[in-house]
């Protein structure tokens, strides 16, 4: 896929034209992507980084990084993105402005986007506005129930077979594999420890079976109560792999919450427990 970072990157159009930010490529996202395939010439999303939000001082916990965005996009079949800054700058312009500046200047001829779609300054640009401005529109109906926002709570809360349903594939944690404490290779499970971006939204605490490339994996999220820790980690132990992932980024999927993380009398009893944790690992389902 063409990743641009401005208009004049992309090279000649014409072009069908998505606008969104599509954070996490859920459900309601693909039914935008699968209309835009449909709309005519060069398929193309043009999205924003930071999240617009975050760019006006709000928090927001991501699903997805950038990087991850653009690959999933490019697996639904977009064949070029315009990735805009979003800064105050482009906050403030008007949608007129936000046409010129970026949808006149790449041949969009269509654009298509979620039916309640805002841009421009204080949200006063619509699909309407578009069509006024002589691009065709192609609105796409709202999935019930399916938001990036729906998804963040189910996600934040553990309830990732739930968020998976919305999401139209697993829950995902992705980070840069580095060095910890080296506890899981003395017990017999040596995990990869995720140094996984501030911004990325991290699953409420727990034990959660899922995978990682072709190796299931059982995943430790949480601050390891055995040994009186305080730092939140993400661990990953891959069942039946052998290798070094040091340095690599590691993009885990989470198939199933599986308990609640705890101590135990002894290391003997936290040992069985991770044995149970691996064989019901082997036995989920990915959702």
């Amino acid at each position: 896929m063409n990743v641009a970072r401005t208009p004049t990157e992309l090279g000649p159009g014409p072009r069908a034209v998505a606008l969104g930010t599509f954070d996490g490529v859920h459900l309601g996202h693909r039914r935008v992507v699968d209309t835009l395939l449909d709309a005519g010439p060069e398929p193309t999303v043009v999205t924003f980084d930071p999240h617009p939000r975050t760019a006006l001082g709000n928090r927001v916990d991501l699903l997805t990084p950038l990087e991850r965005r653009l690959e999933l996009l490019a697996e639904l079949g977009v064949a070029a993105t315009l990735v805009v800054e979003f800064t105050l700058d482009v906050a403030g312009l008007e949608p007129q402005e936000f046409a010129e500046q970026y949808l006149r200047p790449i041949r969009a001829e269509t654009v298509v986007a979620g039916e309640d779609f805002r841009f421009g300054r204080a949200r006063q640009g619509d699909l309407a506005l578009l069509e006024r401005l002589g691009f065709a529109t192609r609105p796409v109906p709202l999935l019930a129930d399916v938001s990036s926002t729906r998804i963040r709570e189910l996600v934040r809360e553990g309830y990732v077979q739930d968020a998976a349903r919305l999401l139209g594939r697993p829950v995902e944690v992705e980070g840069i594999v580095v060095t910890g404490d080296a506890r899981g290779g003395t017990l017999g499970f040596p995990t990869a420890n995720l140094d996984v971006r501030p911004e990325l939204l991290v699953p409420k605490n727990g034990i959660y079976a899922g995978a990682a490339g072709e190796n299931r994996a059982a995943v430790s999220i949480g601050t390891n109560p055995h040994y009186g820790g305080s730092e939140r980690r993400v661990e990953a132990f891959l069942l039946d792999f052998t290798g070094d992932l040091y340095g690599q980024r590691l993009i885990v999927e989470l198939w199933e919450r599986l308990r609640d993380e705890q101590s135990f009398e002894s290391e003997e009893a936290l040992i069985e427990q991770i044995e149970l944790d691996v064989e019901r690992t082997r036995a989920a389902t990915r959702p």
